[in-house]
């Protein structure tokens, strides 16, 4: 008979603190959709400030937390190979299906519900690639994964992260695409959080994951300057 893997208290209050983040972040942006840089600084905030809390508290995590940001040069040259891999499929699979996908919706919505343009894209992209990757890796993977499986067990936080990092895009996402495109960006980002996770699982570290992701960021950059013209 399998073991049945038990939560600890540790556990479910990560759980709960990623989960509720994501779904507010969604329902914000999908209800409320406010200009994208006035979110900036409370995303920073709350990106940081509840994995710091968590490790203040739990000082015996507090080893846990360092290692998250040991760099190890033996995964940079895999995830510099991973991430240039996935910037070609990204911009390679849009100018592939733009003869048949309408991407128009994309530049509306970000301009009608964010305030993003032509004009303060180069500001957003650079954010995006370096600022924004840095962060999620960080929560949903550092904190949202790799401590979190210490509670859970490995295939669950797998599953969670890669979940909740997925829904936590929902609300930004909706108007933009059309439902069967969204439904396989979700199915996409869902992959993407598993390889992400994997990545640090086999480093202990957020510094490969957060180096492909930046890459992935560049790509969905390079599209962004591509519907707006600037390319």
């Amino acid at each position: 008979m399998k073991k049945r893997v038990s939560i600890s208290p540790k556990g479910i209050y990560i759980i709960l603190s990623v989960t509720l983040l994501a779904i507010v972040v969604c329902l914000i942006d999908a209800l409320l959709h406010p200009p994208y840089f006035s979110k900036i600084p409370i995303k920073i905030l709350f990106f940081l400030l509840i994995p710091l809390s968590y490790f203040l508290v739990n000082r015996k995590d507090l080893g846990q937390f360092k290692a998250l940001f040991t760099f190890k040069r033996k995964g940079l040259f895999k995830a510099l190979l991973l991430g240039s891999g996935i910037y070609l499929f990204i911009v390679g699979g849009f100018f592939l299906t733009r003869g048949f996908i309408d991407f128009s919706g994309v530049t509306k919505s970000l301009t009608q519900g964010m305030g993003i343009t032509a004009e303060n894209f180069v500001y957003v992209s650079l954010y995006l690639s370096l600022m924004n990757s840095f962060l999620e890796e960080f929560f949903f993977r550092g904190y949202g994964f790799i401590t979190l499986q210490k509670y859970t067990g490995k295939g669950f936080a797998y599953l969670f992260s890669s979940f909740v990092f997925a829904l936590y895009h929902v609300g930004m996402m909706l108007g933009m695409f059309h439902p069967a495109v969204l439904l396989l960006l979700l199915l996409g980002l869902i992959i993407g959080g598993c390889i992400f996770s994997y990545l640090n699982d086999k480093d202990g570290n957020i510094y490969t994951s957060w180096f492909v992701h930046m890459f992935a960021n560049f790509a969905i950059n390079t599209v962004g300057f591509v519907l707006f013209g600037i390319l």
